[in-house]
């Protein structure tokens, strides 16, 4: 962050802000709206596409902007940029396509949809801020291998918990400290969740059944786990995850087990624990000549310190994964090679036959991080690939689905990608 401000300060000073198309106008869209129009300098959101074009237009309006294009074709767009006026359409691939636009963040949470745009936006050399963490931890080790191609930065984002904790993993490294374990702090898990039960907490936050569904059932946080793992090479303890509950972060150093924390790490959560809903890292240090400095400023007895953040502000702090992807090259998360951990679908309930798997924050399924090996070896279905799918055999409640349980689709780029990144990594 020092070093980015003082960036973008100077390219402000020059009026040649960081270019930015977005694509999404929902609740978090809109946040990132006001971020970079009213609060930032040295960024401009130059277009943003949404496929219902009243919302794009109300992302504008809701920070004063009231004169907006409506554009239909890649040279409008490209004329408006030029014009330095604002732009909004239902096509997404026109930003990607657009001459003008440095960096495109994919804020919708669609797996296909996000799958194509960050693949146009690639191929056009744009570099890719996804603020998609079920496209992220399903095919993003493929993505960042079209990424590298290209010569372009594809990041998750800074102020969600993936960016968080590789933020605070960075520097516990960069103070000399082992990283061993990446956590999120969670305030509940309930894997039998509903769009029913979570309608009333999605409509007081303004976010979608669905959505609020899979913060509940442990999705999110095994989909957001997976990416830091894929970015660490840290793997999970077991099937799901530990997620001890306990009273505060500082509780941490004795909730886990050392030989697996010192044997490649871990990603994990705690559960109930303040300072939620923040994130943490354990640092691992045996230096005897440290442990008075860390014993004065309170950090503990070692050789396990912990490290935390008490919060998380995906719309606060995104614009700054923008900037250092186009100023610096640096992502804010990536993976680092192929998938260490996948996020497997599990049956919420007892599936029949005949039904029809309706996705992340569904009524039939809960994701649930597994090693990547493990996954493989067993078949395993990605949660991020299971909408749509039939069933082909009664499957129990809490039984991990298989790709020999379930037709898929036709047709799907994110299977073909799936694919394709399983038989690149040779999993």
């Amino acid at each position: 962050m020092i070093i980015v401000d003082t960036a973008l300060e100077k390219r402000h000073a020059e009026g040649n802000p960081v270019k930015v198309g977005m694509v999404g106008a929902g609740y978090m869209g809109r946040g990132i709206t006001r971020t970079i129009e009213k609060y930032s300098r040295g960024l401009k959101l130059v277009a943003i596409s949404n496929r219902t074009i009243s919302k794009a237009k109300q992302a504008y309006q809701e920070v004063g902007i009231e004169s907006v294009n409506t554009v239909t074709s890649v040279s409008q767009l490209e004329n408006s940029i030029q014009n330095g006026r604002y732009a909004v359409m239902d096509n997404p691939l026109l930003l990607c396509e657009a001459e003008g636009i440095d960096v495109v963040i994919e804020a919708t949470g669609e797996l296909e949809l996000g799958a194509e745009v960050t693949l146009k936006a690639i191929e056009n050399r744009k570099h890719v801020v996804l603020m998609n963490a079920e496209l992220d931890a399903t095919v993003g080790p493929i993505l960042k291998v079209y990424a590298d191609r290209s010569g372009v930065v594809i990041t998750n984002a800074d102020g969600d918990q993936p960016g968080v904790m590789m933020n605070l993993y960075r520097f516990v490294k960069s103070i000399g400290y082992n990283p061993v374990l990446a956590g999120n702090i969670k305030g509940l898990q309930d894997y039998y969740r509903t769009p029913a039960t979570q309608k009333k907490f999605a409509e007081a936050n303004n976010i979608s059944p669905k959505m609020a569904t899979s913060f509940a059932d442990g999705t999110k946080i095994s989909m957001e786990n997976a990416i830091v793992a894929n970015a660490t090479g840290f793997k999970v303890g077991k099937r799901g995850m530990y997620g001890p509950k306990c009273n505060h972060a500082n509780d941490t150093v004795n909730l886990f087990p050392i030989d697996q924390l010192l044997n490649g790490g871990l990603v994990d959560y705690i559960l109930g624990a303040q300072p939620g809903p923040g994130v943490f890292v354990l640092g691992y240090s045996d230096d005897f000549y440290r442990k008075p400095y860390m014993q004065y400023f309170k950090m503990g007895d070692g050789p396990l310190y912990v490290f935390y953040i008490p919060y998380h502000l995906p719309h606060l702090e995104c614009h700054l994964t923008a900037a250092r992807a186009v100023l610096f090259r640096d992502a804010a998360v990536a993976p680092i090679a192929g998938p260490v951990c996948d996020v497997i679908a599990i049956a919420k309930h007892d599936l029949k036959t005949g039904d029809v798997i309706d996705g992340i924050g569904g009524f039939h399924c809960y994701g649930m991080i597994e090693n990547t090996g493990v996954a493989r070896n067993e078949n395993l279905l990605p949660m991020g690939l299971a909408e749509d799918c039939r069933i082909k055999k009664d499957i129990p409640k809490d039984t991990a689905i298989s790709f020999d349980d379930v037709d898929i689709p036709k047709g799907r780029l994110c299977y073909r990608l799936w694919k394709e990144q399983v038989e690149y990594f040779s999993l």
